[in-house]
């Protein structure tokens, strides 16, 4: 490993202002003014036209959805027929078209600042048995962290959920596969590049019983637990006319309420459903983008927040954003919450949430901020567009005027984004390929 001094940035996301020195993978040090490394350094960075921050955090998505991004089957529905009208397209994926649909998700996420993500991966139609491992040669081809969610699905249309037969599984085959794919890539510890996490895929898609196996195997093995829930206010409806209570009373019968489990979207929960979930420390990941394009309603972060809930930020899936930009959802979620609360809630607020917020959501210390001892994992973004021509605080100029593309990306001390683009993968030939698979599901 190299040491590296990120050497007088124009702006960083903590009090930093001669720099950041980074040694063996690590933020060795954060320089004051004048001040200069403690010892001699292998590479010096000018960062002179960079603001930095902490590498962000994608705690939401669904890689396999770039192949159906703005699908005229799709457009301009809600949730549930979003999904009816979806599922059967689907149920086409091929192992091939997962490995390019996964290789461009990470790709885009990886050069808009992103370092860790996660992907709900739920979706097993014949012949994708092995999506986990593709989606783990593909995280590591790219030098990228990744939760890789072993998502599932068993509660078809014929026993009253909403998927067709073609794309669920029998439970006994989810829960081998979970045991695999945990036995063979989940790291503990500072500084893992790979975890696992178990992902059941709704209320409405899976059953109680997977569910509750489903926690007993995360708890046996020391994993997290990821679903989505009270997302919409249809999915309320379901939970009460299947199961006879609520979603969240429903998260808590089956052994999932505490401090291993993150949700996604978190929408309609009642004032003592927020109490519940931050006395639990549930977190919750906010998905801003795609949660105005399905019309699904506003997450409560304040007082998620203030009850002790983690709150993360996620793209979602890039057939409901449609786009694998955490930046850009950044930038969302300051506006969304200004609507729902009001001009208080700050850029700061939002860059939190992308990082430490997201950070906790997947239980790891070790990332999500700019402090001694953390990984680090960075992204650098100038401010030369002329979006940002006369823009006087360089942080919130970063989410006001619109970044999107970060400019250098450092992940456990090496560079694999390099004046924008990142290394090891041909941007222009993986468009044309994943356009071509893409064209196979319209």
């Amino acid at each position: 490993m190299t040491s590296i001094w990120i050497k007088s940035p124009l702006a960083v996301l903590a009090h930093a202002p001669a720099g950041i020195v980074v040694r063996d993978g690590r933020i060795a040090e954060m320089l004051s003014g004048g001040q200069q490394p403690s010892a001699t350094v292998d590479e010096v960075f000018d960062a002179s036209r960079h603001v930095v921050l902490p590498g962000l955090v994608n705690t939401h998505h669904h890689f396999y959805q770039t192949l159906t991004r703005a699908h005229p089957e799709a457009i301009n529905k809600k949730l549930f027929d979003w999904l009816v009208a979806l599922y059967p397209i689907w149920a086409r994926l091929t192992p091939e078209g997962l490995r390019l649909a996964t290789r461009l998700a990470l790709t885009e996420l990886l050069m808009s600042g992103v370092t860790t993500t996660s992907d709900h991966h739920y979706l097993f139609p014949a012949g994708l048995d092995e999506a986990m491992d593709i989606q783990v040669e593909e995280a590591r081809r790219l030098g990228m962290r990744m939760t890789v969610t072993r998502g599932s699905m068993n509660l078809s249309r014929k026993d009253g959920g909403l998927p067709p037969d073609s794309v669920v599984q029998d439970e006994d085959d989810i829960l081998a596969d979970c045991e695999r794919v945990i036995g063979r890539y989940h790291q503990k510890g500072d500084g893992a590049m790979i975890q696992v996490a178990l992902a059941p895929c709704s209320p409405f898609t899976v059953t109680r019983s997977l569910m509750c196996a489903c926690g007993a195997l995360a708890e046996k093995h020391d994993c997290r637990l990821h679903t989505h829930l009270a997302e919409t206010e249809d999915e309320d409806r379901f939970c009460r006319a299947m199961f006879g209570m609520s979603p969240l009373d429903y998260l808590e019968d089956t052994g999932w309420l505490g401090p291993r489990t993150w949700l996604a979207h978190g929408i309609h929960f009642s004032d003592s459903d927020v109490a519940r979930l931050g006395r639990h420390q549930v977190g919750v990941c906010h998905c801003p983008t795609s949660n105005m394009v399905l019309a699904s309603g506003q997450c409560r972060t304040r007082e998620l927040e203030a009850a002790g809930a983690a709150v993360g930020l996620g793209v979602d899936g890039s057939a409901s954003n449609d786009s694998s930009n955490l930046m850009e959802g950044v930038r969302h979620a300051l506006m969304i919450n200004r609507l729902t609360y009001d001009a208080s809630v700050t850029h700061l607020d939002a860059l939190r949430w992308a990082t430490q917020g997201s950070a906790r959501c997947l239980g790891r210390g070790d990332i999500g901020e700019i402090a001694i001892g953390k990984q680090a994992d960075l992204a650098l973004f100038t401010l030369d567009e002329l979006r940002f021509s006369g823009a006087g605080d360089p942080l919130a100029a970063l989410v006001l005027c619109g970044a999107h593309r970060a400019d250098r990306v450092m992940i456990g001390g090496a560079w694999r984004v390099i004046d924008g683009q990142p290394r090891g993968i041909d941007v222009m030939e993986l468009r044309a390929a994943h356009g071509a698979a893409a064209r196979r599901f319209l």
